[in-house]
Order: structure tokens, then sequence, then C-alpha cells
């Protein structure tokens, strides 16, 4: 028998491990296929469902309001309001919270979408794509076994950006912060990460989302000693910090005892929580949800079974994002995935082999 290269992780293992694994990835994927089994159009019961957006809960409003509350806020930059007038106005106008501060978002969208204008906005994002792509094919063909899957890969990172790449929605904050985290990853190099920071910085000045994906640049670069790494990634979080801070004070400063909270964000919804909001925000909402929410889950096992420096920054990244989907968000918050999405699918391209060499070394 042909001996595994040493980047499929799975090829090398005993076969106990093997067989644990196996199970238990065959045990999530019957989880999540679960809510939708049995259920009229496939739709997950008490949950959202996986070919529908989920309707707002009645404490708040809908999607399509939330669109349009940003496109009003950018026509009123335009026209020369400063961005948190316009923003909070707007949101009471609309029912929206502005309580605590973070659910008014960051100014960066909205002021450089007033700038550019529409047609600006367009140019910037096609340009972002590109570059996108293009960082894609060159980080995989730099990896051991990615160059053999570019095009499956850069397909799936196609598919992965189509849903937010739509016109009416390039005024979501999730949609840019989301391109820019994929655009960093494929960047980011050892000994060459500026331009990736560069990327993420500018992610995390778009929408807070993209924090622990910075965090684990840091994390990582002081992992592996690499000091002056690690000292630009904390400089990112420490001017973060400082903006965040002056965002929430200027917030404050229109602020009245009126303004009603949010309701709370910490929603435990678990492993259907996490798959729906990834179906939702990506094309797989056009499958039925029982084939949709496991097709969701897979790509973490493909990044797990490539043994690379992209395969294992992967499987930290989306491992954690997805704890993060399990614990926080509530329904109609199923637009945060938009901030994984872009790159998170390149992982299937590498599930066959990763699953096939499980079966190998489970069979011993």
């Amino acid at each position: 028998m042909r001996q595994a290269p040493a980047w499929d992780r799975f090829g090398h293992w005993p076969p106990l491990p093997a067989r644990i694994l196996l199970a238990a990835i065959a045990a999530l994927l019957v989880l999540a296929a679960l809510p939708y089994v049995g259920t009229p159009g496939g739709e997950a019961s008490g949950s959202a469902s996986a070919g529908t957006v989920p309707p707002a809960p009645a404490a708040g409003p809908g999607r399509d309001q939330d669109l349009e509350l940003y496109r009003r806020i950018v026509a009123r930059i335009a026209t020369g309001d400063s961005y948190y007038r316009a923003a909070i106005e707007e949101q009471r106008a609309r029912g929206f919270p502005v309580r605590p501060g973070l659910a008014v978002r960051l100014p960066m969208l909205a002021v450089a979408s007033a700038w550019l204008g529409p047609w600006g906005l367009d140019a910037a994002a096609v340009l972002l794509g590109l570059a996108t792509l293009f960082a894609w094919w060159r980080r995989l063909g730099e990896e051991p076994g990615g160059a053999d899957r570019r095009p499956i890969a850069l397909l799936l990172l196609v598919v992965g950006t189509a849903i937010a790449f739509k016109p009416q929605y390039l005024a979501l904050h999730e949609v840019w912060a989301g391109v820019l985290l994929a655009l960093s990853f494929a960047l980011h190099r050892r000994g060459h990460w500026l331009g990736s920071l560069l990327a993420a910085a500018l992610a995390l000045a778009i929408r807070e989302h993209a924090l622990p994906f910075v965090l684990l640049m840091a994390a990582l670069a002081l992992w592996n000693r690499r000091w002056k790494e690690a000292a630009g990634w904390s400089v990112v979080v420490a001017l973060f910090a400082a903006g965040l801070l002056a965002h929430l004070a200027a917030v404050a400063h229109y602020l009245t005892p009126q303004d009603r909270p949010s309701p709370p964000w910490l929603v435990f919804r678990g492993l259907d929580g996490f798959a729906s909001d990834v179906v939702l925000s990506s094309s797989l909402y056009l499958l039925p949800g029982f084939l949709a929410a496991p097709l969701a889950l897979l790509p973490l096992v493909g990044w797990a079974g490539w043994r690379s420096a992209a395969g294992a920054f992967g499987t930290l990244l989306y491992g954690g994002y997805a704890l993060f989907l399990m614990l926080a968000g509530r329904e109609n918050n199923f637009y945060w995935a938009l901030v994984i999405t872009p790159a998170y699918f390149i992982g299937l391209a590498f599930v066959p082999l990763a699953l096939r060499s499980l079966w190998r070394s489970a069979r011993g």
C-alpha cells in the first residue's frame, strides 16, 4: 500500500484514535442533520431553517431593515451629517437598540462608503475579491498538498464569497471583515506578515468580530518566538482597544435614559446554532437542511486533516469561531458567520482525503 504523504495528518494515525475520531465525526453529522429530518421542507424545528432567512424576534426588526438602516446612515454622512448622530437617530427611529455602545457599529465602513460612493464601493469589492483569489492561489501553491487542490479550493473560495458580494449585501460590515480576513489568512507567511497584518487590522476596524483572528495570530507568533511579528499584532490589538473605547464614549454622549438595552447576545444555541449560521450565510441555504447542516461542519474535518501551516491555523481559527457561534448570537444574528465563510469552505477540498485516511488508519 502506498504510504501516506507527510502532509496527510490522519494517514499516520494509530487505529484507536482514528476510530474514535471517525465515530465522533459521524455522531456530529447526525446531530447536525436531526433537527431537519421529517420536517416540512427540511426546515429545523425550533430554530432557523436552512432554506429561509429566520424571522427576527419580536423585540427587534428584520435584516432588510438592517440593510436599509446602513444605507440611510451612509446617505446622511454623504450630506455632511456626523456618523454618531446619524447612526443613533436612525437606529432609534427604526426601533433598533443603541445600548450598549456595541449595538452601534464602528464608523469605518459607513464613512468609507460615503466617501467612495456606490460605484467606488463596487470597485473596491471587485478588487478585494480578485486580490483574495490571487493570494490564495499563491498560498495553496506554497503549502504541501495544496497545489494539486488549487482549482477546487479556489472554486470553494468563490462559493464562500458569492453570497457575501451580492451588491445589496455590501452594506454589511461582516461581508467586508470576512473577505479581509480571508485575504489576511492567505497573505501570512513566516517572515512575511506585514500585508496580512494590514488586512486584518482593516477588518478589525470594520467589525470587532475580527478580534479572535488577530488574537490567534498574536498567540501563534508568541508560541513560535517570532517576537517582532508578535509585537506587530499586539500593537493592532492595543490600537483597536483604544479605538473601541473612543467609540463607546462617542455613543454614550448621545444616549438617554429612555434608550432600551439590546437583548443579550450570549445565547447558547449549540451545534445547530453554528451549523445554521454557516448555512444561512452561504450558498448552502439552497440545499435541504438535512444535507446543508452536515456540510456546514465538514470543512473543519478537511482543515484538521491537512498537516500544514495553513491547515493548522485554519483548524484553530474555524474551530474557535465555531465555539464562539455556538455560545453567542441570537437566531437573527446568523450573518455573523459571514466573518468566516469566505475561506472556511476551502477545507472541503481536503475532506475526501481526510475521511479516506481516517478510514484506512482505523482499519489498521
